[in-house]
């Protein structure tokens, strides 16, 4: 038997309850009933937190409720509309919210890994994909996590005003760092669409230029939205080969494309990112926080607005997501939570 924890039994506690594509279907559906803003849509945003809040605690998680109540922060508006948020600055003078952080009980003390999504859906739209598809495979991963025998060291996040510039991130990336610290992030950002029809992957202006290899992985497939993109860093490269090993395992249709962000961790790779403006696309999400407080994390994605035409649209709706290649998704997701690996390249992290 080799240490790679894709080689180990189907009997192993951390793949030994299967995802279930029933409810994958039924959390997507109750979430994007309807748009879920703590701003603009604040009774929708009520209900799909009740709705986490209960899931988790059915399947045996300690739930916490963690406001936050912060001023003058940069971020994004989350007006409707096809163009990327992060591109539509606005400096916000208030704004209060709330986190949903879930343990399980006797985990154990020390490191966490954490698993991470944001709530919040763009004015106008119900959000199926962006994000209802990040949060179900977080619900499912946690009944997942909590039928192994020995519980593993997992945080689950479930962040607020991700769409006003990744506010609730922010919050959580510190407290999480300062309550024990994090070994890795996952982060689940727009998990659920994907398609088998060629030119439907777009790639960012100067993708090509910055990253040419993915960019050839992606002209050599006929530019087919058809897999998922696993954004990781120098510090996460193992993780990011764990979790592609594992989807791959889990269904033949659901390729992962890595594609390595050539920044540091810490500081100095959120400085850079405003001089290579590629690499932004990179930190759209909420593992951003995570990555400036040196914490190894990964994003992963369908890319979005790059592939789905209805990103932050009034037709982001349930019916649109590949329910097939989710179940994929939380299978590889679980299993990377629950066997994060050790930096291949260890280096020095701040927190």
């Amino acid at each position: 038997m080799t240490n790679d924890p894709t080689d180990r039994p189907s009997s192993a506690p951390f793949v030994a309850t299967p995802p279930d594509i029933a409810r994958l279907r039924r959390h997507v559906e109750f979430l994007a009933a309807e748009p879920r803003s703590r701003l603009r849509a604040p009774q929708g945003m009520a209900r799909a937190e009740d709705y986490v809040h209960g899931q988790l605690a059915s399947v045996g998680w300690r739930v916490r409720r963690q406001p936050f109540d912060v001023r003058w922060q940069i971020g994004s508006t989350d007006r409707h509309g096809h163009r990327a948020l992060a591109l539509k600055p606005r400096l916000h003078r208030r704004l209060r919210g709330a986190n949903l952080i879930a343990s399980l009980p006797g985990a154990g003390a020390g490191p966490t890994v954490v698993v991470g999504a944001h709530l919040d859906s763009v004015s106008g739209s119900p959000g199926a994909d962006d994000n209802a598809s990040g949060v179900a495979v977080l619900l499912e991963t946690a009944r997942l996590l909590a039928a192994a025998p020995v519980p593993a060291r997992v945080v689950l996040a479930v962040f607020d005003m991700e769409e006003l510039g990744l506010i609730g991130a922010r919050q959580a990336a510190r407290e999480l760092a300062r309550d024990g610290g994090v070994r890795g992030m996952i982060c689940l950002e727009s998990v659920g669409y994907f398609t088998d029809a060629p030119g439907t992957q777009k790639l960012p202006v100067g993708f090509e230029r910055v990253f040419p290899e993915a960019s050839a992985v992606v002209r050599a497939g006929g530019h087919r939205g058809d897999f998922a993109l696993v954004v990781h860093r120098r510090s996460s490269t193992a993780a990011a080969r764990t979790w592609q090993r594992a989807a791959s395992a889990a269904s033949p249709s659901l390729p992962a494309l890595l594609l390595r962000d050539p920044r540091p961790d810490g500081p100095l790779g959120l400085l850079i990112g405003l001089a290579v403006p590629p690499a932004n696309h990179l930190g759209r999400s909420d593992h951003a926080p995570f990555w400036n407080r040196g914490i190894p994390a990964l994003m992963l994605t369908d890319t979005a607005n790059f592939r789905n035409p209805h990103y932050h649209r009034s037709t982001d709706v349930p019916r649109t997501l590949d329910y097939d290649r989710l179940i994929a998704v939380t299978a590889a997701t679980a299993l990377t939570a629950a066997t994060w690996p050790e930096p291949e390249h260890p280096a020095r992290t701040r927190h």
